[in-house]
């Protein structure tokens, strides 16, 4: 079981970890939502809970608990720059389908 960072996610991770001046690392997860069931979440790790699960990868931790991990396991994280535009965009091997506009998907 494992999620994974691209090098332009892990440095993103690490710049604005250093900006916040705390943080232990990225934290990954999942809410029901959308017209397809679930939803990302994204958001730093400032504690680990007793439910989580930590991965290192290219020297940023990536917390997840463990319902959704069940979800996002062998997911890999990036992060792109598209003109103005910027966001992390996930690789999910489990992914069965996705709306139209991109912002749920289902199992």
């Amino acid at each position: 079981m494992a999620i994974s960072l691209t090098e332009p996610a892990a440095e993103r991770v690490r710049t604005h970890l250093d900006a916040r001046g705390s943080g232990i690392g990225l934290r990954v997860g999942i809410k029901k939502t959308g017209c397809n069931g679930f939803a990302y979440v994204i958001n730093y790790a400032d504690e680990v809970n007793d439910v989580d699960v930590i991965f290192e990868d290219r020297g940023v931790k990536i917390v997840v608990d463990e319902d959704s991990l069940a979800l996002i396991d062998g997911t890999e994280v990036d992060f792109i720059k598209e003109g103005l535009n910027e966001a992390f965009r996930f690789r999910n091997p489990n992914v069965t389908g996705e709306c139209g506009c991109g912002e749920s998907f289902s199992v």
